[in-house]
């Protein structure tokens, strides 16, 4: 590896020891000699590695086939059935390969738990190694906050249609708020592994109940639908930007991989999560644009052709609404509390100090993104401007990087090494892309959001 001798500096070779249960009992043996180690509950040593691969999976494919599918079927809306496989098929490659990258540098570089961490690797090689670890760490965050915010906002959407639009909507945030917040205050992912697979039932079975009712009653619009579209440059890349959103659960994937037991099975986690996304992705998209047509809504749970039936489909849906949110809480909450407390007896036992802090931190976040969901209220431009600011970097440019860094000087030794380097390259361009491109086209449909008002009471919910 062309920059291997960084991992062996004194600096990364001691925040390596601070990581695992080996550091975590010498850090503990010190701390107790000084100050002494609570007993009980107060001294409990924290276990963060408690996933096997297909848990691991089960939380990726929870985290990711939840807010970007609802988006899918608009969007073969606005591009065309056609061009729109196409993105799917594309995108699902990409963000399969840069998963793979991501899981290579760690091994590499085992001490990296998240973005900040990685980054600061690199930036190291050129002094600017604690700058890059506050700009990217914190980078990282905001973007999880910023998709919890979407999560509150679809919770809003999905309580205003199960009661018919009986509460105001700013009511149903805060309600929502008080749900993800308490899901969030385990400090493992262990439990929420198990809450992921009915998440990950969820969302299928009312994905498969909504195909099921549009081909049956082919509800909402006239059923036409175009094999490619002529468009505007802003909707067109409103539409990339949010198919990249529903590849992009790789700001979490850091965190989740050093839960992992065995994190050299992390790529058969990364295969069952892909191989789930893109057939999810590709048949609900088809089906419920192919009969919905042209005005097919967004989120999608809302094409089934009456009340009563939306009210099922987005009542079913609920786990994923809320689990998938309470994944990103937990990996931004983790990231935090880590920046207050790592090399310390807080960070890996259960002391009275790193039990508020947490339960502080995980109201603070959850606070935010009721902000950002309530100041953004139109789901699809939510989810471009996300996008186009985070998911482009999380997802694909920073992977690129990461790779030709560690391969520097080696690029070109084989043909398949120039191919690894042409995707890679690949990669960033296509991160720069969908961050500067996509970053305008959100926003100037933010700017034209039409009727849909920030900070009022009134219904979210498809009529």
């Amino acid at each position: 590896m062309g920059h291997s001798a960084v991992a062996r500096t004194p600096d990364a070779s001691s925040r390596e020891k601070n990581v695992g249960m080996d550091a975590a009992a010498a850090a503990d043996a010190a701390i107790a000699e000084e100050n002494g180690v609570l007993e009980g509950e107060e001294g409990a040593l924290i276990d963060y590695k408690t996933l096997t691969w297909w848990q691991g999976g089960i939380v990726l494919i929870a985290e990711t086939v939840s807010l970007g599918i609802l988006s899918l079927p608009s969007v073969l809306a606005t591009v065309g059935l056609v061009p729109g496989i196409i993105l799917i098929l594309i995108m699902g490659f990409l963000s399969t390969y840069s998963g793979l990258v991501l899981a290579e540098f760690r091994q590499e570089y085992p001490f990296v738990q998240n973005f900040g961490d990685a980054v600061e690797v690199i930036g190291e090689s050129i002094g600017m190694g604690r700058v890059f670890q506050e700009v990217f760490g914190w980078a990282q965050v905001t973007f999880q906050v910023f998709v919890m915010g979407s999560h509150l906002l679809t919770f809003t959407i999905c309580m205003n249609t199960l009661t018919s639009s009986s509460t105001c909507t700013i009511v149903w945030a805060i309600v929502g708020l008080a749900i993800f917040a308490a899901l969030n205050l385990p400090r493992t992912l262990k439990y929420t592994s198990y809450m992921s697979m009915a998440s990950c039932m969820s969302i299928t079975l009312a994905v498969l109940i909504t195909i099921g009712d549009v081909a049956v009653e082919r509800p909402i619009g006239s059923g036409s639908f175009a094999i490619a579209r002529e468009l505007g440059f802003s909707g067109a890349f409103l539409a990339v930007t949010n198919i990249a959103i529903s590849f992009s659960s790789h700001s979490c994937f850091f965190s989740v991989i050093s839960e992992f037991k065995k994190p050299e099975d992390w790529p058969k986690a990364l295969a069952l999560l892909q191989i789930c996304d893109t057939v999810l992705y590709l048949l609900a998209a088809i089906v419920i644009y192919v009969f919905v047509g042209e005005d097919v809504p967004s989120p999608a749970l809302s094409a089934a052709g009456s009340a009563t039936m939306r009210k099922v489909i987005w009542g079913i849906a609920i786990p994923t609404i809320v689990i998938a949110g309470v994944i990103y809480g937990h990996v931004a909450a983790k990231y935090i509390f880590s920046r207050m407390f790592r090399n310390t007896k807080h960070m890996i036992r259960r002391t009275k100090r790193s039990g508020i802090a947490w339960v502080a931190i995980i109201i603070g976040i959850w606070a935010i993104s009721l902000v950002i969901a309530e100041s953004i209220p139109v789901f699809n431009s939510l989810l471009g401007l996300i996008c186009a600011l985070f998911a482009s970097w999380f997802s694909y440019g920073l992977p690129g990087i990461f790779w030709l860094w560690m391969h520097y000087g080696n690029w070109f030794k084989d043909w398949k090494q120039t191919c690894r380097f042409l995707a890679n390259v690949l990669l960033f361009i296509t991160g720069l892309l969908i961050c500067v491109l996509g970053l305008w086209a959100s926003i100037e449909a933010i700017a034209s959001g039409g009727s849909t008002k920030p900070w009022t009471c009134a219904s979210n919910a498809a009529e």
